[in-house]
């Protein structure tokens, strides 16, 4: 097992009915920026939950933050923040909401020419804005991470970021939530936590055992209540079991010690950039390639994880780690998530080499978890994809 070091400051709040403790956990006198995403928490009723908890809390609202968090949409929401002098930021939403909350809250600090800079030049932020949230589709694991992602329509770029000062003071998680989910949604979600897992596990072995279980136990339950969660969401033992691998599979505990790839999320995040496709989906569509075109360095692994998580008990370490991706790719089928670009744009013809070409002038000349996979090498994973 490799050195770490770990600190999660995120309190959990979790379970029924617990919107209406964030009363506790806004400061008294905060001046408070809510953000959320389209509209639908005030149709299911979130939006009304939060209004009566947070009664006593001077409140100003945007909305509008897209699927994929835009850079210009957040500018207009940081205006905002240092005209009316907001001085607490509240995410009620998922990933894409909870990630442009992030952005905020180390843009609102910033001091550079441009906050875009914090993204192009990878600057992490030591203490941003103070901000909590109250999760309302479980897939990312921001609600418990120091990580985001902003999207930039006019250069078409989808970059990272992070830093210790990112983490939520809070995370509210009532798995009630899930009830109006769309089906899509859903299976976004639960192919998304999977996946955050498969990267932080699908590398090599470095002896870190417990890592290795933890992992593999929460793609084993995210197994188990897929169908039970896309049947009926409101199954509360599922859901509640649902929103909570969602945010095991990503708050950094089972990446302590261990390699982690992530060449799979910057390869899906260029294709959400370009097209547009769901973030979840583009995972679906690299994953496979990714495993076939590296599987002599991910075979150990791939046996492993197919013994352990999917029962193959039968064949050589070849077979069975062959199996396993097959595995993976019908677990995504099942859940209605295709697995091909050409299933998703018909115009998919030199995306490849466009990806290439990014990662080229971006100098990500190294990625996955030995840092030998080059700009080429994911061109030729793409091509796989197609």
């Amino acid at each position: 097992m490799n050195n770490f070091e770990y600190k999660n400051p995120t309190k959990i709040i979790f379970g029924k009915d617990t919107i209406e403790k964030l009363t506790n956990e806004i400061p008294k006198n905060a001046k408070v920026l809510l953000l959320y995403g389209g509209g639908s928490i005030k149709k299911n009723g979130i939006y009304e939950q939060v209004k009566t908890a947070l009664k006593n809390v001077e409140v100003i609202e945007f909305g509008g933050i897209p699927a994929n968090p835009e850079y210009a949409v957040l500018m207009e929401a940081l205006n905002v923040i240092k005209n009316e002098n907001i001085t607490y930021l509240l995410a009620v939403g998922g990933g894409s909401v909870i990630d442009g909350t992030k952005f905020l809250s180390a843009a609102a600090v910033y001091d550079g020419d441009t906050p875009w800079d914090i993204l192009k030049n990878s600057i992490r932020t030591q203490k941003g804005m103070p901000f909590g949230t109250v999760l309302t589709l479980p897939a990312t694991g921001s609600e418990m991470n120091s990580g985001a992602v902003i999207t930039r329509k006019e250069t078409k770029e989808k970059l990272s970021m992070g830093g210790p000062g990112l983490f939520p003071e809070f995370s509210i998680l009532d798995p009630k939530v899930i009830t109006s989910i769309p089906e899509r949604q859903l299976a976004n979600g639960l192919t998304d936590a999977f996946t955050h897992v498969l990267e932080q596990y699908m590398t090599y072995p470095v002896g870190g055992l417990l890592q290795d279980r933890f992992a593999e136990s929460i793609l084993q339950t995210l197994i188990e209540i897929a169908p039970k969660v896309m049947e009926d969401p409101t199954d509360h033992e599922a859901a509640s079991n649902f929103m909570w691998s969602c945010t095991m599979a990503l708050n950094g505990l089972i990446q302590q010690g261990v390699p982690g790839d992530w060449a799979v999320h910057m390869m899906g995040h260029e294709l959400t950039a370009l097209f547009g496709i769901d973030h979840a989906r583009t995972l679906a569509i690299v994953m496979p390639s990714h495993y076939i075109y590296n599987f002599e360095a991910k075979k150990e692994k791939l046996a492993q994880y197919g013994e352990r998580v999917w029962n193959i008990t039968e064949g050589t370490q070849d077979e069975k780690a062959k199996a396993a991706i097959a595995k993976t790719e019908a677990f995504f089928h099942q859940l209605g998530i295709d697995t091909k670009l050409s299933e998703y744009i018909k115009d998919y013809e030199g995306t490849a080499q466009e990806i290439s070409k990014r990662f080229t002038n971006r100098g990500w000349t190294g990625i996955g978890e030995h840092k030998s996979l080059t700009p080429k090498d994911a061109e030729n994973i793409v091509k796989m994809a197609y």
